[in-house]
């Protein structure tokens, strides 16, 4: 797969300034532009959605930015009528449709109509050789954050038992599985990670199900990856169970369960994007960076995370922001015991080999 590798080594370059700047944005003037952000959610689930609106809500303090929003949009044609009232009514020239299944067929059906319309979608891997040029992806190496979930929930365990509900099984949500199994296992390696797919983005009962499902079968740490993470919070904190919390902080739902967590910054890659749209510069058609670049970071420490805990996964974190860490990396085998990564190799987050991961590493038990 072919992807815009100006664009790439552009970002890289300018990433860390745009971190480093508090705002987010450059200072210069820019031209007016409207912005529209739809959410397959509530703006207020504690997660996902939540993460997106949090950023959204800082880029409206921008000078020559309006911005409009949808929530409860789902991945259907809904959204094509959505994003098109966004152009015709509102004259949005940039989109921000934040929901996976946005991307193909509905995002790749209209660029085409609206040619001066820009879409920058999450999570989508934006080709070269097939896409449209006004067409963007972006994404965040979020599996760094659950890297370091997982080192604090093997401190925290007792069972040596670990659960992880979990939507889909894409790439995204797989990476994230292996990523906070291996930081556990880092640990322990006798840990295992017991993971429930529940089938969609936001399923509330069966995301109460598979939590006490796993409490039943001995799990006393969980971590999640769905839309919202509130219900599993909350059950798994009835329970008398510990979470590592997902997408943005939940820690005010259970403060005595709450471990820490993998949350999103998307102001650093808004920001990106809305800067060339306003400057006229091309349209980033693939953004991504970890905890270095700004996109992603973790939920405060609860006061039960010990002080050897802390240290173990600030000394990760520290290698992660110097780029001296990589997850995938050494001999990795998968759930079957199937080598995936062989030995010697060094999986970079930039590796597109990545962008496509279709298995459970070892440890983890459950099936894709």
């Amino acid at each position: 797969m072919s992807l815009h590798r100006w664009n790439r080594r552009d970002w890289i370059k300018n990433a860390g300034a745009l971190a480093a700047a508090g705002t987010g944005w450059t200072a210069q003037a820019q031209k007016a532009i409207t912005v529209g952000f739809i959410y397959v959610g509530p703006r207020d689930d504690y997660g996902y959605n939540q993460a997106h609106a949090e950023a959204a809500a800082l880029i409206k303090k921008r000078a020559g930015v309006k911005v409009i929003e949808e929530e409860n949009v789902p991945e259907t044609n809904a959204v094509q009528k959505a994003m098109q009232g966004m152009v015709a009514q509102d004259g949005a020239a940039l989109l921000f449709p934040t929901s996976f299944g946005y991307f193909d067929p509905h995002i790749l059906t209209l660029a085409p109509k609206n040619a001066a319309v820009r879409y920058a979608h999450c999570g989508g891997l934006w080709n070269e050789a097939k896409h449209p040029k006004n067409v963007g992806s972006f994404f965040g190496y979020i599996d760094e954050a659950q890297y370091l979930n997982g080192v604090i929930a093997a401190h925290q365990t007792k069972s040596r038992k670990l659960g992880f509900v979990a939507a889909k099984p894409i790439p995204q949500v797989l990476r994230n599985i292996n990523a906070f199994t291996m930081g556990a296992r880092s640990v322990d390696p006798s840990i295992t990670t017991t993971v429930i797919f529940t089938g969609d983005w936001s399923m509330p009962v069966k995301e109460a199900e598979a939590t006490n499902s796993l409490a039943d079968q001995g799990v006393d740490v969980f971590t999640m990856h769905v839309d919202g993470p509130k219900v599993v919070v909350e059950t798994a904190a009835k329970r008398g169970k510990f979470v590592c919390g997902y997408h943005a902080s939940q820690a005010k739902l259970a403060p005595q369960a709450y471990l820490t967590g993998a949350e999103w910054n998307w102001l650093t890659a808004y920001a990106q994007i809305i800067d060339a749209a306003q400057s006229g510069k091309p349209h980033p058609n693939f953004v991504r960076g970890g905890l270095k670049d700004g996109f992603v970071k973790s939920s405060a420490y609860g006061a039960m995370v010990s002080e050897g805990a802390r240290k173990n996964a600030e000394g990760v974190r520290a290698k992660m922001m110097a780029g001296s860490f990589d997850i995938f990396s050494g001999e990795i085998k998968d759930n079957t015991g199937k080598v995936v990564v062989a030995k010697g190799t060094v999986l970079k987050q930039t590796d597109l080999v990545l962008e496509g991961m279709n298995y459970l590493v070892e440890g983890v038990v459950g099936k894709v």
